[in-house]
């Protein structure tokens, strides 16, 4: 399984793109701070720069027609977001907002991720196979949210934790995910209450199916 989704052929692209990083931009750039609830964009925002989470949570969503506010993503350190700049679009179709009070963010303007993309082909490649992931991901999530079945959105959403943060354990042959979200993440993320998610939890772990901490869930075998 794999535990670093946003590595690519070993390229970190945090170390990669962050302008810090380079020493003839290091000079005059600065992170962006934001508190708990603060907005990094908003929805039909002009789309010209890509951001990278330095610290902190991130989530990124959209508010429905009906006033709904539905989550795609919850990001954390070393995690890019606003890529969709990258092929092209001109306006947000997303919000992306703090969820912590230390969250901090290093942004790329587009012109200096184009000239990333001409100067080195391999880190080319990485980012178009990761913009693909992304999007893999994002159709995943919303097949998850079109099921009607709670339950079942749940046991699919901890399969695609597996993938992500999972790991086998060789002696027990259990899954172990060590994940970042909290439980009122997990819920927004598969669209059911904080309530209803606890049930459900009750539910799997007396059916023996899982063990769920903090921190970790066990998948049992």
């Amino acid at each position: 399984m794999n535990n670093a989704i946003w590595f690519f052929d070993n390229i970190d692209v945090f170390q990669i793109l962050c302008p810090h990083k380079f020493q003839e931009y290091k000079k005059d750039h600065a992170f962006n701070y934001f508190k708990k609830g603060d907005y990094i964009y908003f929805e039909n925002d002009v789309a010209n720069k890509v951001f990278l989470v330095n610290s902190g949570k991130i989530k990124v969503g959209y508010i429905t027609d009906d006033g709904d506010e539905i989550i795609t993503a919850i990001l954390i350190k070393g995690q890019i977001f606003g890529e969709k700049a990258i092929l092209g679009e001109e306006k947000r179709n997303e919000f992306a907002q703090a969820l912590d009070n230390e969250v901090s963010t290093c942004v790329v303007s587009l012109d200096m991720m184009h000239e990333l993309l001409r100067r080195n082909s391999e880190f080319s490649i990485s980012i178009y196979k990761f913009i693909g992931y992304r999007f893999k991901k994002l159709e995943r999530r919303l097949q998850i949210m079109l099921f009607k079945d709670a339950k079942t959105r749940l046991l699919e959403f901890l399969k695609e934790l597996s993938d992500d943060y999972g790991f086998t354990n060789a002696v027990t042959g259990d899954t172990v995910i060590k994940h970042p979200f909290t439980q009122k993440e997990i819920a927004s993320l598969i669209g059911l209450s904080r309530p209803t998610l606890n049930v459900l939890i009750n539910e799997l772990q007396n059916e023996k199916v899982l063990t769920f901490e903090r921190k970790q869930i066990i998948l049992h075998k």
